[in-house]
């Protein structure tokens, strides 16, 4: 996924989750913050941050931050994006075969789940999640409680049973990970509804990506560690 008008600035503040102070050009602005998550490890004074400058001269905001440079890694924090590029590199790799028709939030049960994908017989959801929490190569989901995506692994355990396939994809929004893992400190009962998906059925799924300032793009795939033993499923 490409992005257009992009430029660098420096975060200064995040007065909210939806607003970032950024330095641009030698002047402060006001930019949208595309990820609601707390992204603390991330947005940190004085670091270099990228943006993506509106084509609307209606909005209150010029500038939607869309990636941070963490060290030497570059990462893309947009909580948009990964559904799109999930689906582009679906339909590019023919993962589910070529003639798989793809459909975006698709209601199920008291769920809508990102992709829904038919092939022949093949009667597929996936849901996606985006993955920016990273510690010595280390990728973690969730980065703050989540009751829905806990809701959302149990959803796609019910389809299992009512014979759809399920996965839940994590697109980890960066590149040359070491491997995944659920996020304990955060939600300590994601691991475990993963562990029961993924005995049910659920296929799991997580790939890193190719980050520059203006793209997105699904690389390879990463180990996913499910167990304190950190065995790769």
């Amino acid at each position: 996924m490409k992005y257009q008008q992009i430029e660098e600035g420096i975060f200064k503040a995040r007065p909210n989750r939806f607003i970032a102070q950024v330095e641009i050009n030698g002047e402060e602005e006001i930019c949208h913050v595309k990820n609601t998550g707390r992204c603390r490890e991330l947005l940190v004074p004085g670091v270099s941050v990228f943006l993506e400058k509106s084509g609307n001269p209606n909005r209150k905001t010029k500038y939607d931050l869309i990636a941070v440079q963490k060290g030497e890694r570059l990462i893309n924090m947009d909580s948009q994006i990964p559904n799109s590029a999930a689906e582009e590199w679906l339909k590019e790799s023919g993962f589910f075969g070529e003639k798989a028709k793809i459909r975006r939030e698709v209601k199920y049960g008291n769920s809508r789940f990102d992709l829904y994908i038919e092939n022949g017989q093949q009667k597929i959801f996936m849901e996606v999640k985006g993955v920016t929490l990273e510690e010595d190569g280390v990728v973690r989901f969730p980065d703050a409680p989540t009751e829905r995506g806990v809701k959302h692994i149990r959803e796609l355990c019910r389809c299992i049973e009512e014979g759809y396939e399920a996965y839940i994809m994590f697109v980890i929004q960066m590149e040359n990970v070491r491997y995944f893992e659920p996020n304990d400190a955060a939600q300590p009962e994601f691991r475990q509804a993963l562990k029961e998906a993924q005995s049910q059925g659920v296929r799991i799924l997580a790939y890193d990506c190719t980050v520059r300032k203006d793209l997105l793009k699904l690389r390879k795939p990463v180990a996913v560690h499910l167990d304190s033993e950190k065995e790769p499923v």
